[in-house]
């Protein structure tokens, strides 16, 4: 029997499985990408405007390491992949990412895979059919990108260029997952793997990129997102570097299927070291055990965001200083953050984004619950004495608390950054601190949803993540395409008080938290009464 029968079944089901998140995720870079191009066609029309701009980026490192180089200013094109192909590539290498460590490890690590091995399936077709789905999905996403740049009078070559540059991040990264899957047990060591090769190609692009104005160092040849930035869309269309994306990507799926086929279904090649016979004391409860389970993520999310705020508001002087005598940028700046100062309205805004990133994690430590249900771990731990209720609620804890964790984390670092750099440190570090913590309530109305559809229909539980897209589309695109009220109000990340230098209002807040509460109440009323499994 060939390795690869039943392939195409199997990429079926795969799509049928993701046709919400995946097609809405897809279509959220692409928005986001297209809105950018629509408001810096206003924001900088002339080649003089784009060129001042470009100058100034280029005097400034901490630019360059979070967006990149400008290659090219003399076109609006040449800013748009300034300003998105970074975050794009990594972006769309994240979702390769998830894809493919759901439609594989995690699939063994169910036992889910072990039944469909029992039919006629080729050993290789579930790699195979995972790889397809997303290397697929990242094309379309490219085919969009380049589509909807035309659209808006861009250059044919170097909007499919951009296009095809960021679905190139998105291929090295399925095949880096797809190997991930074969190294290890958990599904969720090997997205710890794979999304920090992630990481560490970022951080790679960045540091060559803050070092050297004149285009990548070396250090960025090393990253998949320096070789789509390399691509260098509107500023000459270099495609050399999309057939190294292309060599590396089948490099890694053949490591990986040849990988594959010398392992046990459900053995990973690391060897994983045996538990101990019996618990530690500290293990003795639900609330220890979720804490066991849910600690590697908290800590590597809580890094990740007090980096991040720590990066964000340390260049708020330098975006301020960008954007001082762009009256159309500045409104911008004040519809995401605020009417307050630029400066005050920048950090608003980043706090906006970093609670909606914060709602991501209430999600995936909430639908912890889910992937211990279906993989049958939950059943011994309810016929001992421990209740239903309490078995979920201490999951809960670190989903809410979790949330809180890390916007203190970014408030805290971004306080420290920003007060150091402006020389007010005791004055902006409490206000930065408010105003991390203000984002939390719309963060547990995430992790309410999610812990909502696990109560009331566990088997759509996925859909959570499709409600963080869509309050992420609003968020940073409502302002941009002008969105009525009525659609604003969908998020409830509109409800926050924009801080710092607005008005910090209890109402909305209270009124935030009794819907996340209400939420959660709907999801363990569900689960207390329905069927575990």
């Amino acid at each position: 029997m060939s390795g690869l029968l039943g392939t195409p079944a199997l990429a079926r089901v795969a799509l049928r499985r993701d046709r919400v998140v995946l097609p809405l995720s897809v279509l959220a870079l692409v928005l986001t990408v297209i809105s950018t191009a629509i408001s810096f066609e206003d924001l900088y029309p002339t080649a003089a405007s784009r060129l001042s701009l470009a100058a100034d980026i280029d005097e400034n490192p901490g630019l360059r390491a979070l967006y990149g180089v400008v290659f090219d200013a003399s076109t609006t094109g040449g800013l748009v992949a300034w300003r998105m192909l970074a975050f794009g590539a990594a972006l769309a290498a994240l979702l390769s990412v998830l894809v493919v460590i759901r439609h594989t490890r995690a699939e063994e690590e169910t036992g889910r895979l072990e039944l469909v091995g029992a039919g006629v399936v080729g050993r290789a077709a579930p790699l195979a059919a995972a790889l397809l789905v997303v290397c697929a999905a990242d094309l379309a996403l490219g085919l969009l990108l380049g589509l909807g740049l035309l659209a808006q009078g861009q250059p044919a070559g170097g909007a499919f260029a951009m296009g095809l540059a960021i679905a190139s991040a998105g291929w090295v990264f399925a095949a880096v997952a797809a190997v991930a899957a074969q190294l290890t047990e958990s599904a969720r060591l090997a997205r710890g793997l794979a999304a920090g090769a992630l990481g560490v190609a970022f951080v790679l692009r960045a540091a060559g990129d803050a070092a050297d104005t004149g285009g990548a160092t070396w250090l960025s040849w090393l990253s998949p997102i320096g070789w789509a930035e390399q691509v260098r869309p509107f500023a000459g269309d270099r495609w050399a570097p999309l057939v190294l994306a292309v060599l590396a990507t089948a490099l890694l799926a053949g490591t990986a299927f040849a990988l594959a086929a010398r392992r046990d279904l459900g053995a990973g090649l690391l060897p994983q070291r045996p538990g101990p016979a019996h618990a530690a004391p500290r293990l003795r409860s639900p609330l220890a055990l979720a804490w066991r389970l849910q600690r590697g993520a908290l800590l590597g999310w809580t890094a990740g965001f007090a980096i991040a705020g720590a990066v964000l508001c340390g260049i708020a002087d330098s975006v301020a200083d960008l954007v001082d005598e762009n009256e159309q940028l500045i409104d911008i700046f004040r519809d995401l953050g605020g009417q307050q100062s630029v400066v005050d309205s920048f950090l608003a805004s980043m706090m906006g984004l970093l609670g909606l990133i914060a709602a991501a994690y209430a999600v995936q430590a909430v639908l912890r619950l889910r992937s211990e249900e279906t993989a049958q771990r939950v059943e011994p731990l309810l016929a001992t004495g421990v209740g239903r209720l309490r078995w979920a609620c201490s999951h809960l804890v670190f989903a809410l608390a979790g949330t809180t964790v890390l916007l203190a984390a970014a408030g805290l670092a971004g306080g420290v950054a920003y007060g150091l750099a402006s020389g007010d440190l005791g004055g902006q570090l409490g206000r930065l601190l408010e105003a991390a913590l203000a984002q939390a309530p719309a963060a547990w109305i995430a992790g309410g949803i999610a812990i909502a559809l696990f109560g009331l229909l566990p088997r759509r539980t996925a859909v959570s993540w499709a409600a963080v897209v869509v309050f992420l589309l609003i968020g940073q695109l409502g302002p941009l395409l002008q969105l009525g009220d009525w659609a604003m109000d969908v998020s409830p990340f509109t409800h926050v008080p924009k801080l710092p230098g607005g008005e910090l209002t209890a109402g909305p807040l209270v009124a935030l938290s009794v819907v996340a509460a209400a939420l959660v109440g709907a999801g363990l009323a569900g689960f207390r009464r329905r069927d575990v499994g």
